[in-house]
């Protein structure tokens, strides 16, 4: 995976995260599963995570792991990419990236929804274009039934105040 997004490190199961919101909606997904291996879409409760909306995306998992249909995509994560590509799938909000990091970002959440581990992968975003900023992202998998995972929650960071400056400097 690395190979394919240049400077950015995948962990499975991380067990140090030091971003606070990424650490506090993992930890949030740990009490909703329990003793089960993932929670379910229907524990999930979005007042609990009001203060983190901005940075969750909610993905569908489309059949047989050929594809993500991004859900709700935040208002902080949808700024950063400067597109709304809710409704659209992974493959097609990260063609215009080139079919490398449509590879990378594709086996990502592979990972997470075959084997139903957290997945986190952080570093630079040169592999998106110049002037994006670094980042940290989680996904975790959430399955209706207990077995199969059919959704991910995933949350995105990166320095917001930098991104929110510089795309203020484009507007006329």
């Amino acid at each position: 995976m690395t190979g394919k997004l240049q400077g950015t490190t995948v962990e499975i199961s991380p067990t140090d995260i030091e971003h606070a919101t990424l650490a506090a909606i993992y930890s949030y997904w740990d009490k909703k599963r329990g003793t089960r291996t993932m929670p379910a879409r229907a524990d999930i409760n979005p007042p609990d995570l009001r203060e983190h909306l901005g940075w969750i995306i909610l993905l569908d998992v489309l059949p047989d792991l050929s594809d993500f249909r991004y859900r709700l995509i935040g208002t902080k994560v949808a700024r950063y990419f400067r597109a709304e590509a809710t409704g659209l799938t992974v493959s097609e909000a990260f063609r215009p990236y080139g079919a490398g990091a449509v590879k990378g970002i594709l086996a990502i959440h592979r990972k997470t929804a075959r084997d139903r581990v957290p997945v986190m992968a952080l570093g630079e975003s040169a592999w998106l274009a110049e002037g994006y900023d670094n980042f940290a992202t989680i996904y975790l998998p959430l399955s209706d039934d207990g077995e199969v995972c059919n959704m991910i929650l995933s949350a995105f960071v990166f320095d917001y105040s930098a991104v929110r400056a510089a795309s203020e400097s484009m507007l006329p």
